[in-house]
């Protein structure tokens, strides 16, 4: 760990915050002389105090003990290069447009590769007035189910959550052209165009 490095993280992101040393020391309960020795370069924070200091500062610890926060190239929009993020602890489902640091229940994750519909994971797809209405054979058990299905386009994300025990349909709004992206709770996540 660099100290001068981690420093002048901490010293951007409470300036950033618009945070004085003594405002931060009283958040963490610490000496405002402990924050400037860490902000000068001087020492670093201890291992006990990184979760408070990462909470405070609303920044990863990882960040903090790399004393970088380096952005992500700036997102064209463009919502077909979307990742999908499912927990397999808790079932959150959640969505990026770029690249992305994403975590839930104290675990880091990784995209998921998108796999196309085969004989067992596939929508029925059918247009009825402004909507399609979509139903699918796949099992709705608690071990086993689809938890989302969502309608991705070039600007726009429709994304319906679904739980076990529910029925196997979904209906929703048409909008253009687009794919229908849907995350199995066992076997990961597929596309089919619509």
């Amino acid at each position: 760990m660099d100290c001068n490095k981690v420093g002048k993280l901490i010293l951007d992101l409470r300036k950033e915050k618009k945070m004085t040393q003594k405002q931060l020391a009283d958040a963490m309960n610490i000496s405002d002389k402990t924050i400037s020795k860490w902000e000068r370069g001087l020492g670093c924070p201890d291992v006990s105090l990184l979760n408070e200091l990462s909470e405070v500062l609303n920044v990863n610890i990882e960040k903090i003990l790399l004393g970088d926060l380096e952005p992500n190239n700036t997102d064209g929009g463009n919502m077909r290069k979307i990742k999908f993020y499912m927990c397999p602890n808790c079932g959150n489902v959640i969505t990026a447009t770029g690249e992305a640091e994403i975590s839930c229940c104290g675990r880091k994750m990784t995209a998921l590769v998108p796999k196309p519909a085969d004989e067992e994971h596939y929508l029925n797809v059918e247009a009825i007035e402004n909507d399609y209405y979509i139903t699918f054979p796949h099992e709705m058990k608690k071990e086993h189910f689809i938890s989302f299905v969502a309608y991705v386009t070039y600007d726009k994300v429709l994304l319906v959550r679904l739980y076990p025990e529910q029925g196997g349909e979904v209906r929703i709004p048409t909008l253009r052209r687009g794919e229908l992206y849907f995350g199995c709770s066992r076997d990961g996540l597929w596309v089919t165009k619509v």
